[in-house]
This record gives C-alpha cells, sequence and structure tokens, in this order.
C-alpha cells in the first residue's frame, strides 16, 4: 500500500550528510570533556596523542555498529562502570591492547585490527563524567556516516583552529570526482572497454565451436590481469588533509574491480579475488590531526564499502598499517646540515588533490618569513616569487611527470592562476606534457567558504583528448583557454610609466562632504583637501566622499595645516580606541601616520600639469572607462592612466583593447574580471606605440577614434544625469530613477543586448528589465550599441585592419604586433 499510496514512508528519517553531522556533533563533546579534563588536572601528553586515542574511540565505535567488535561491546564497557568513568582507563587500555594484537578480552574474544591505529597503550586519564557523553556518541550510527566528509568535520572537532568551520559545508564526492574520474578512472575504464570486447570475442569464438576451453582461459586471464592492474595502480595526494580525495579514488578502484570480478561470474568463469585496498593509497599531511584522520577515513571507508558490496568476510589483521600516508612537509624538507631541500615524493601512477590556497603575498604571515625564505630559496629557478602557493605543487608534479615518476596529475588551484607568476608554471607545463583538462571557474567548497577555483589536469602529453569547462576542444593553452595563447605577450617598453594604481589610504582620511566645505572656506586647504573616487563611485554613483591628502609633506610641512591635521590625529586616536574596545586587532602607529600608507607619488608625478587623466575599476564586471579630474584622488581599486588625449580614451575603450584585458587578466570571485597593469596594459600594442601617434589634425584615423570618444562621453553623461523635471525642485520619482542610472546597469543592458543580438524572439524584455533595473530603455541601448560600433570600427582603421575580424583573428592581430612591437624595442 507504501508503494503506490505513500511511498515517501520508505525514506529514511535521516539521510548519510545528516547521520554524519549527529554523530560527529556527539563526539565533539567527548572532546571537549578530555581537553577540559587536562586543562584542570595538568596531565602532560601532546595534542598528537589526544588526537591519536579520539581517533581509537572513533573507530572502536565504528568497529561496534559494523560487528567487527562483538556483542556491542563498547556500549557495554561504558555501561559497566556505574558511573565512576575515571576507571576507564585501565580498562581501554587492555582493550586497545587486545585490538592491537587479537586475543581474548573477559568473555570475549577479540580480532586483530593492527594497522598501527592500536601501536601503544596510551589512554589519557578519563573524566568521571565522561560516561554520558560517550553513551550519547555511541548510541548514534556509526557504521552509517559518510567517509568523504567524516575526515574533514572530525578534523575540525579536533582541531580547535578549525572549530569555527563546524556548521559549514563540505566539498561533496561529486566535486572530488571532477577530478578522480578523468585523471585517475578514465583510463581505466578505456581499458576495462577493450578488455571486455576481447573477452567477448573469445567467448563468442568458443561458444561457435573453437577450442572452448582454450578460448575460456585466455579470456580469464586478460580479466585477471586488468584485475590485477587495477589493484597496483598508486595514488598520491601530496596535501591529503583529512583523506577525502584519496577514500573516493579508493572506493572508484574497488567499484572497477568489482566490475570485473562480477562479468567474471557472469560469463561462469572461474572466481577473480578483490585485491584493491588502502595500501594503493599515498598521502602527504602535515597538520598531525588530519594526518590521522586520513588513515582511519580511508579504512573506514574501505570496510564500509566490503560490507555493502558483498565482501565483508574478510581475513584478520582487519586493519594493516598505512605508512604510506606520511606526517611531513610536503615540498620542503632540511638535509643532514640543516640546509632547506626539496623533499622527496612517493612515486605513483597518478597525483591527485587540494594543495592550500594562499597567494604569494599572504605567504610569510601564514607561513613564516623562515619558512617562506627556505621555500622560494629550493624552488627559485623554478617556481616565480609571484606564484601561489598552490603552484609549488604544481611544479613538483610537473617535474615527476618529466622523469617518468607519475603519470597524470588532477590538482585544484585559485581561479587566478592564470595570471602573474602562477602563469609561469602552466607554461612550463605545457613545455614538457600537456594539460588535457581544465575548469577555468568551477564553484568550490573549501574550509566551509564558498569560492571559485581552477581544476587542471596534465600528463606528458599522451592524452589526446582534451576537455575544457566540459567541452572538447583541440588544445588547452597555458592560460587554460582553447583559443589563441597570449601567454607568449612581452611587456612593451613603449607602455611603460603610463598606469598605475591609486592612492592606498591606511587611515582615517576620508572625510564627509561638509567636514571638507568647512576645511575649503581655508583656501590654503584647497592643497590638501581633495575629492575621493573609487571603484564604487565609477560603477554606481558617486558619493561625495573627500580625503585629506598630505602628499609627502614632512610633519613640519604637513603642520602649516594645523586644523587639518588636528582633526586627522583626533580620528586617528579614537580608530585606535574603539578597536581596542571591541578586542580588534590595532594597526600599529606608523612614523608618518599623517600620510597614506601609499600616496601614489608616480601617478602624481606623472599627472602633473594635464587637466584630467583616464580612470578603470581594478575588478569589475564591465571594463568601463572614463575621465577624472586632477583634483580628484583616485582609490587604490581603481587603475589611472595618465594621458588627458580623447584617442587615447577611445582606443581603451574599444573592443579590441577590452578583449585583450579579459583575456589577459584574471578573475576576481568567479566573474569580475581583473585589469592588472602589467599584463593587461603594458601588453597592450597601440595602433601607434603612446606618444608618436599622429595628432587629430594630421590624421583622419585619429580624428575619428577621438570624436567617438568624445560622442560616447557625452552619451553617458546625458543618460546618467538628465536634467530634472524643473530645475531647483525636489521630485521623489526623478531621485529615484537617478538612483538606477549607473554605469553598471547601463553596460549590463548593452551585454544583453549583444548577447541576445537582439533579434526578434531572442530579446526578452523581462529579462533585459531585470538585469538593468528598469533603468534604461532599449532604443536607448541601441544608441549605445551604435556609438560603440562606430567606435571600434574607427579604432580598427587606425590598425588598418578589416571591420569583420571575429574576436579570435583580432586577439591574433594584436598578438602579432605585440611580439612584434617587442622584438624591435629589444
Amino acid at each position: 500500500k507504501w508503494a503506490f499510496y505513500q511511498p515517501e514512508n520508505f525514506k529514511p528519517e535521516k539521510d548519510q550528510e545528516q547521520i554524519t553531522k549527529a554523530t560527529a556533533e556527539t563526539f565533539l563533546a567527548v572532546a571537549n570533556a578530555m581537553k577540559q579534563h587536562q586543562q584542570l588536572t595538568g596531565e602532560s601528553y601532546t595534542p598528537e596523542q589526544l588526537a591519536h586515542f579520539l581517533v581509537r574511540l572513533l573507530f572502536s565505535l565504528f568497529a561496534e555498529d559494523m560487528g567487527l567488535l562483538p556483542d556491542k561491546l563498547f556500549t557495554k564497557i561504558v555501561k559497566s562502570q556505574g558511573g565512576n568513568y575515571a576507571e576507564l582507563q585501565p580498562i581501554l587500555r587492555n582493550l586497545f591492547a587486545s585490538m592491537r594484537a587479537g586475543g581474548t578480552f573477559g568473555m570475549w574474544q577479540i580480532r586483530y585490527f593492527d594497522g598501527t591505529l592500536f601501536d601503544d597503550d596510551f589512554v589519557p586519564e578519563i573524566p568521571h563524567d565522561l560516561g554520558k557523553t560517550l553513551l550519547q556518541a555511541a548510541n548514534q550510527d556509526w557504521s552509517s556516516v559518510d567517509p568523504s566528509i567524516f575526515g574533514t568535520l572530525f578534523e575540525r572537532i579536533i582541531d580547535e583552529s578549525k572549530r569555527a568551520q563546524l556548521g559549514a559545508h563540505y566539498t561533496s564526492e561529486d566535486d572530488i570526482m571532477l577530478i578522480v574520474e578523468p585523471v585517475l578512472m578514465a583510463p581505466l575504464r578505456q581499458k576495462w572497454i577493450d578488455v571486455r570486447q576481447q573477452t567477448n570475442q573469445l567467448l563468442l569464438g568458443a561458444a561457435q565451436g573453437t577450442d572452448k576451453l582454450t578460448s575460456a582461459a585466455h579470456a580469464y586471464k586478460l580479466l585477471e590481469a586488468f584485475a590485477q592492474e587495477i589493484s597496483e595502480v598508486r595514488v598520491l595526494d601530496p596535501a591529503c588533509g583529512s583523506g577525502n580525495f584519496l577514500y573516493v579514488a579508493l572506493r572508484q578502484l574497488l567499484d572497477l574491480q568489482k566490475e570485473v570480478i562480477a562479468y567474471a561470474a557472469r560469463k561462469e568463469l572461474p572466481p577473480i579475488e578483490l585485491t584493491v585496498n588502502p595500501q594503493q593509497l599515498y598521502g602527504i599531511e602535515i597538520n598531525p590531526y588530519a594526518h590521522e584522520l586520513a588513515q582511519i577515513t580511508v579504512w573506514i571507508g574501505y570496510l564500509q564499502w566490503r560490507y555493502e558490496n558483498g565482501f565483508g568476510d574478510m581475513a584478520d589483521p582487519i586493519l594493516r598499517p598505512l605508512k604510506n600516508i606520511k606526517h611531513m612537509d610536503a615540498i620542503l624538507a632540511y638535509d643532514e646540515t640543516g640546509q632547506p631541500v626539496e623533499p622527496e615524493w612517493p612515486e605513483a601512477d597518478v597525483i591527485i588533490g587540494n594543495p592550500p590556497f594562499l597567494g604569494a603575498k599572504w605567504m610569510q604571515r601564514e607561513l613564516g618569513l623562515e619558512r617562506t625564505v627556505h621555500i622560494r630559496e629550493v624552488y627559485n629557478s623554478r617556481v616565480s616569487g609571484t606564484a601561489d602557493f598552490v603552484m609549488y605543487w604544481f611544479e613538483k608534479a610537473r617535474a615527476y611527470i618529466e622523469e617518468g615518476k607519475i603519470k597524470r596529475v588532477g590538482l585544484l588551484a585559485t581561479n587566478t592562476v592564470r595570471q602573474g607568476g602562477s602563469a609561469e608554471t602552466l607554461r612550463e607545463i605545457n613545455k614538457t606534457g600537456s594539460i588535457f583538462l581544465a575548469y577555468t571557474d568551477k564553484p568550490w567548497i573549501l574550509d566551509g567558504a564558498s569560492l571559485r577555483v581552477s581544476i587542471i589536469g596534465f600528463d606528458n602529453g599522451f592524452e589526446k583528448c582534451k576537455r575544457l569547462n566540459d567541452k572538447i576542444v583541440k588544445q588547452i593553452y597555458s592560460d587554460l583557454s582553447s583559443n589563441i595563447d597570449l601567454d607568449s605577450t612581452l611587456r612593451l617598453q613603449e607602455n611603460i610609466g603610463i598606469s598605475f594604481r591609486g592612492h592606498e589610504r591606511g587611515g582615517p582620511f576620508l572625510i564627509s562632504s561638509n567636514d571638507a566645505r568647512k576645511f575649503l572656506q581655508d583656501f590654503r586647504n584647497t592643497k590638501i583637501i581633495h575629492p575621493w573616487f573609487s571603484g564604487r563611485d565609477l560603477t554606481d554613483r558617486p558619493r561625495n566622499e573627500w580625503v585629506i591628502d598630505f602628499g609627502e609633506m614632512s610633519f613640519a610641512s604637513a603642520n602649516k595645516y594645523p586644523e587639518v591635521l588636528a582633526f586627522l590625529k583626533n580620528d586617528w586616536e579614537k580608530e585606535q580606541i574603539e578597536a581596542k574596545e571591541k578586542g580588534k586587532r590595532v594597526a600599529i602607529q606608523r612614523d608618518k601616520w599623517w600620510l597614506h600608507r601609499r600616496p601614489a607619488s608616480d601617478l602624481r608625478d606623472a599627472i602633473s600639469g594635464s587637466e584630467r587623466f583616464v580612470v578603470t575599476p581594478l575588478v569589475s564586471q564591465h571594463r568601463i572607462f572614463i575621465w577624472l579630474s586632477v583634483n580628484f584622488r583616485p582609490d587604490t581599486r581603481l587603475v589611472a592612466f595618465a594621458r588627458q588625449d580623447n584617442y587615447f580614451f577611445g582606443v581603451l575603450q574599444s573592443r579590441l583593447h577590452e578583449l585583450w584585458s579579459l583575456k589577459k587578466g584574471a578573475k576576481h570571485g568567479g566573474e569580475r574580471p581583473t585589469y592588472n597593469n602589467t599584463t593587461c596594459f603594458e601588453t597592450y600594442p597601440f595602433p601607434w606605440p603612446p606618444g608618436l601617434e599622429p595628432s587629430e589634425a594630421d590624421d583622419p584615423r585619429v580624428k575619428a577614434i577621438a570624436d567617438w570618444a568624445r560622442a560616447l562621453v557625452a552619451w553617458r553623461e546625458a543618460w546618467l544625469n538628465p536634467p530634472p523635471p524643473q530645475a531647483g525642485t525636489i521630485d521623489v520619482a526623478y531621485d529615484k530613477m537617478l538612483q538606477k542610472r549607473t554605469l553598471t546597469n547601463l553596460y549590463n543592458g548593452l551585454q544583453y543586448y549583444r548577447e541576445t543580438k537582439v533579434v526578434g524572439e531572442f530579446f526578452d524584455q523581462t529579462e533585459f528589465d531585470k538585469v538593468t533595473r528598469k533603468s534604461v530603455s532599449r532604443s536607448a541601448i541601441e544608441e549605445l550599441h551604435d556609438i560603440h560600433t562606430a567606435l571600434d570600427y574607427a579604432v580598427l582603421d587606425a590598425y588598418g585592419w578589416p571591420h569583420s575580424l571575429t574576436d579570435e583573428e583580432i586577439l591574433e592581430h594584436l598578438l602579432a604586433l605585440n611580439l612584434e612591437r617587442a622584438g624591435q624595442s629589444s
């Protein structure tokens, strides 16, 4: 009746993830009780010893629910204490000793576990009131925990530095399979198809009258050999954490070997033994908690799989030592003289994993000065000093492929991996082998946080099928694209000294418009009070913020503006007091507190004598350029250009430069491209080298670009700030409309217009209104599109290129021009 009318009744009350979380939370109470007891008693043992003990408890609870410990033994031991749980210490020692070697414990026969988990008899002093929390843990269904997330969750329980992540999400098995399947399993599955086809042919021939025994024997040998090949595959995760990648890889290998075993049985061939086992897995982990957990995660997953798939019977010892999972630093070691050296990794067939994400500029803060210096010293000639930390794993894996120690690699990286020093390592990978798999911007969960990552698989060039973002492509270049490879571009000397980052304040320098108005009543303060402009002011609406900027004045010079200096000093002191009251880290009082942390002196010098300059957001969904008066101070999140001519502005705002900057820039947060001075601008070849272009009066091509640049700026200004219905009056509807008139909304509309090609039914007015917040009409977007198109054609004319060039052809032409110019300058 349920099957027809109430099928939901068959659903379990809790899914595996819910069971795993509930189970781990009960164990958190046990871990906390042990730590609090140690603090009260002062008992001396290390965090590593406690971790080892807690993992033993964990496995004992799992073994009890799996039937590996007889008769609910662990629960009976806890209940037998009658409330005085301090006596558990010697009893647990005896139990663990019996599990180590097998034997008798009271009236029970204990199986032989081994595996180094029970390698000593250490049990800390047990709190007398621990029983209740232990029984709560024992009442959970430990046989149903999900090893793919349990290791991570348990690591967060016993490692206080990760305790805040306890309720966060976990990397799912589906995500891990994005690496495991194409890198580890795809070649094996193809080999399995080939073996099946050969076997079928042999057995078909036997059925049609050829020598049945010989054909069947040959078929069996093929299957047995392939099953053996699966069991000999070695998988290395050189940053294995609590073992999630290794567990998923092991489960896939087991599933495949089971297919071979089942196929042989269906064909009535002799049985094939299950031989895939955890000792095929190799790992490296520096964190002691994670190292302990990696081993038990793998074993729990292995034992679960056997019981779920009909292979529950297994000979003792139940556990085998997993000495292949090393507790060590994966990228730095020291020789016998104490000199930093490159550590040796175990030889394996495949490397998979998720190395730590850490930007180059954060390495010293997180790793310490000494370790950072030693790492960069060891890899000095192979990894750029500006590369992300993760690239040291990529480089070691690449070198192992080149040396023939590894066949295939699949690793995660940040989605900025194509930028700066990190990109240099990817270029080396494609020189000595090839990238055959890439996801450039994949959602991922790391340490409980959602972020965007790149997934990269590479080998020695053997793999011919290449997939980029789930599409088959002919080639994956080191910028993780299948199009033209711009990694060979060079910086152009002619472009250097034009683009700059804005001001980095580093203190309470921002002031309100009211304060600015008050200070500017004294005309002398116009030298140090300036309008402030940020990326948000550019893409949304200007917020009319002002900034105190003493430039690079000495304190004596700044003291000539006593009212402003006193105001700033007072704000500094208030900021520090408030930070202390809130328990926040207080910034160190700098010797030159009245100056910006980075006052953009290079930009100030470059625009001296000019009336205006160009800015664009460092990070933005759209690549938009605007003019600023030299009186403005741009934020560090703006990129500024020391030119004031319309021709230059027009080339920057053209589709050609936009394509180049999108290709050369990185992605921020998964969606918003980053404009990098060095890679985006200083490599871009203008129609003429900057400073050598003809004047508007001398060349109609330059005049056409300048004219369309003026038209674009005027059109945008008119749209952004239409005249009010009646000058001098307050109109609520007008003000509300004005707030929606932002360059972001405008260019959202232009992007939608272009992407849909605006052909009849392809244009969805509802969607258009959504992306523009009903701020702009379709006819207005058409006008903007026409102006941009005319500007693009004018820029193409300046290069002497046809208007019909595709985006890829434009990039090819620009690359050729970059290399030509770079060669001429050298």
